[in-house]
């Protein structure tokens, strides 16, 4: 099983490179508290929030997924270079519209930096309404 680095509260950290490093790396999961079941419901991941990443050929990130629970819901790729290349830094970001079941979700984001590993942000609990 591969290591899971989760994101801490960077106002805790002291060195300013531990809190880019920490931050640039994390995804953040954006989505409403509650859903209507069996209709579309946006749920937005971003890639660092106030630090960006590199997008160079052998440092980028590769992959964001979202899981409910266990179960994997969506997942989207990059290649190096989809952020502007070389020398560039930018916010991997995508919007997934995934359809709720059940009566409440257990929404978990993990990114994939292909230098630093795996990335999990904090899980977010959305009420799946009728």
């Amino acid at each position: 099983m591969p290591k899971i680095n989760r994101y801490v509260d960077i106002s805790t950290v002291d060195r300013e490179a531990k809190k880019d490093y920490i931050d640039r790396h994390s995804p953040f999961l954006t989505c409403a508290a509650t859903a209507k079941a069996g209709q579309k419901f946006p749920v937005t991941v971003r890639v660092g929030k106030e630090y960006t990443h590199p997008d160079d050929n052998d440092h980028y990130i590769k992959s964001v997924a979202l899981y409910n629970r266990e179960t994997l819901l969506a997942e989207a790729g990059f290649v190096a270079g989809a952020l502007g290349g070389q020398g560039q830094k930018g916010q991997a970001e995508v919007t997934f519209q995934i359809v709720p079941t059940g009566k409440k979700l257990e929404l978990t984001a993990i990114a994939y930096c292909t230098k630093h590993g795996l990335w999990e942000c904090d899980p977010v609990e959305v009420t799946v309404e009728e």
